[in-house]
């Protein structure tokens, strides 16, 4: 288990929103709900989980952005090629905005299928084939 990340937590600027925007994609990657509260909820995958909380009203002024010193986006294993369409296919679906689509499945590089994409709160979000 050493090294294997236990937990990771996001604060979000709309928790209903954010919800309904990572759970498909969590519950597509074999996530489970794993906890829930007013503020917050959380999903697991084997022994990780993911925990989304709504921010404070105080700091919703200062709004998250990528570029910044902080986290820059998350990235997750697909099943294969296959899978990434899937996925690419449904985010078009959604009307959620796929990131460099001009050079779109292979925007990492020749040897990189992935699709990137953005949360509500802009963050961005990976799924890369195996």
């Amino acid at each position: 288990m050493k090294g294997i990340m236990h937990h990771l937590e996001i604060y979000v600027s709309d928790l209903k929103e954010s919800k309904d925007f990572w759970e498909w994609l969590l519950f597509k990657l074999g996530y489970k709900e794993y906890q829930k509260w007013d503020k917050g909820i959380s999903y697991i995958l084997n022994d990780s989980y993911i925990v989304f909380v709504q921010a404070e009203e105080r700091f919703l002024d200062i709004p998250y952005h990528r570029c910044r010193v902080g986290l820059n986006h998350l990235a997750f294993y697909g099943e294969s090629k296959g899978f990434v369409d899937e996925i690419t296919n449904e985010l078009r679906k959604k009307e959620i905005r796929i990131l460099y689509e001009d050079k779109h499945p292979y925007a990492g590089g020749r040897d990189h299928y992935a699709v990137y994409f953005e949360s509500p709160d802009r963050m961005k979000v990976e799924v890369v084939a195996e």
